[in-house]
């Protein structure tokens, strides 16, 4: 659970920081901010309890590692009761090569992003979550040609949060 607090100049620096590159040192992270690693690390951590740092992750190229193939998908449902969407959802997010499942309102119910190897290995992918599903009505899947940008940055507020 998390706990609302205030949001001050600093942190809003700690935190564009920790976005631009977690995994330089505390004390490289105070020293961009201007302020003592001790006051530092206190910071970040009463963002993290608070919930505003959800968790610091390695970003890894999908093509060094042999998964060179990024599908976006839309999937309908046939049916919208909570019971289904829900256990849909489920499904997505335990799927290893799905790695963002956003549910959506205006159009599709859903749409994942998935990094996969190659062809076969996404047909694969839609055997286990789409095929196999009778709820689900229609799929429209892109893929990637070219990947421009790929990050997960926040844009962060002018001013400090009361």
């Amino acid at each position: 659970m998390t706990t609302p607090i205030s949001v001050d100049a600093i942190d809003l620096k700690l935190l564009d920081e920790l976005q631009r590159d977690a995994s330089r040192s505390n004390q490289a992270i105070a020293e961009a901010v201007h302020v003592s690693a001790a006051t530092s690390l206190r910071r970040v951590k009463r963002l993290t309890d608070a919930g505003i740092i959800e968790r610091t992750v390695a970003i890894l190229s999908p093509e060094a590692l042999g998964h060179g193939l990024t599908a976006i998908v839309e999937i309908t449902l046939d049916r919208q009761a909570i019971d289904r969407i829900e256990a849909f959802e489920a499904r997505a997010v335990a799927e290893p090569g799905v790695q963002q499942c956003y549910r959506t309102q205006g159009g599709p119910d859903f749409v994942l992003i998935a990094q996969v190897a190659d062809m076969p290995a996404y047909q694969a992918l839609a055997q286990r979550l789409f095929t196999s599903d009778v709820n689900v009505r229609n799929v429209r899947c892109f893929f990637s040609v070219h990947r421009a940008k790929s990050g997960l940055q926040i844009t962060l507020p002018a001013k400090p949060l009361d």
